[in-house]
């Protein structure tokens, strides 16, 4: 956008001193592109590095559905595909308009769990010239878990970091209690390296457990869509999700620990905090690090069940695109929420895409010495 004048200032205004010259873009090598195929969206950030952190240049999200009756068949479907060719097309198009030349461009749970998967990827690779990587799931908890970092608080020295994606929800508990307080979400950050770290003098962050429970709010909800009645839907897929959760080591262990945090990321975490503070318009710098209570969250939640298909559908804070999933995500965090020993959860608008800019540029070294 060009800037805006000086209010009274016109061609004839002699005396008033010109503007100074707009800012001179970043050039192409400075930019960095992180891009996140999911189960139910596309989505995309283009950032220059800034401090400790970053500037997004350009952005892009769309709804692909890209795993729309994957549940039933174990394919992507030729619609599902069409869409998702259709977004990527887009995606390269801001990629060549900004000259990026360092990007990670990375699918998930839909095509790691699709047959026609690695198929899919060759056909992105032919038809839009974008190299995709099916990344493992320890590699998106990993990155979810980076991305949060900045929201760990001193105080905290036991971690659950969650991420409920379309496909998958990834859980991880990190153990921070060693570390001296100054150095708590920095340690995190250097988790980037694998979850399996070496031995070492200096305290650290330790990952406890990890796990990535293949239901998402895409998975969940086709799993239970044969169920008419909508409050016992809900139950059942809180009820459900949670005996996924049997294996993850915290899960029996954890009603002992002290000084917990809980941060989640995902679509479904922030739409109930815009519900909560009632936003008609989606305001990231209001949702991002809210922190709230179980109750607050029972109380979104309830509202949701009251309202009904038609009346989630309607309401501006929830979106048209959210509305069909929001109940199965709304029963994760609500099961999450049940089984951990607090009554907060610290809310992250940033996630996977935000990991990989970090990662990227953590490793090129060209963020200075902040947060982390």
């Amino acid at each position: 956008m060009a800037p805006q004048r000086p209010k009274g200032a016109g061609a004839l205004d002699k005396d008033i001193p010109a503007l100074s010259p707009a800012p001179v873009p970043p050039r192409s090598n400075e930019l960095y592109a992180a891009l996140d195929l999911g189960t139910n969206s596309c989505r995309m950030l283009i950032a220059q590095p800034r401090g400790s952190g970053f500037h997004v240049v350009d952005s892009f999200s769309k709804s692909v559905q890209l795993g729309a009756g994957l549940e039933k068949t174990g394919r992507l479907s030729r619609g599902s595909m069409a869409r998702t060719i259709q977004a990527l097309r887009i995606c390269q198009q801001k990629l060549r308009r900004n000259k990026v030349q360092n990007m990670r461009l990375v699918a998930t749970e839909a095509c790691r769990r699709a047959h026609n998967g690695a198929e899919f990827m060759r056909r992105i690779q032919r038809e839009t010239g974008l190299k995709l990587d099916i990344i493992r799931p320890e590699e998106e908890a990993q990155l979810a878990v980076i991305s949060c970092a900045p929201l760990v608080s001193r105080k905290t020295e036991n971690l659950l970091v969650v991420d409920i994606g379309g496909g998958s929800t990834e859980l991880v508990w990190i153990d921070i209690s060693k570390v001296p307080r100054a150095d708590r979400a920095r340690s995190i950050m250097r988790l980037q390296g694998g979850f399996n770290q070496a031995k070492s003098d200096v305290p650290s962050a330790r990952v406890v457990d990890w796990i990535s429970v293949p239901l998402g709010v895409a998975t969940l909800r086709d799993q239970f869509s044969d169920v008419e009645d909508d409050a016992a839907r809900f139950a059942l897929m809180s009820w459900f999700f949670e005996e996924n959760l049997t294996d993850f080591t915290p899960y029996q262990t954890i009603q002992s620990q002290k000084r917990f945090q809980i941060v989640g990321t995902s679509g479904t975490v922030t739409t109930v905090a815009a519900s909560h503070l009632n936003l008609k318009r989606y305001d990231r710098t209001k949702v991002d690090g809210l922190s709230m209570s179980s109750a607050q969250i029972d109380k979104v939640i309830h509202s949701y069940i009251a309202m009904g298909p038609g009346g989630r559908r309607a309401d501006p804070r929830i979106g048209q695109d959210r509305a069909a999933l929001i109940m199965s995500g709304a029963a994760i965090l609500q099961a999450l929420m049940r089984c951990w020993p607090t009554d907060r959860l610290s809310v992250a608008d940033r996630g996977l895409r935000e990991g990989l800019l970090y990662a990227q540029m953590s490793a090129d070294g060209v963020l200075e010495e902040g947060v982390f």
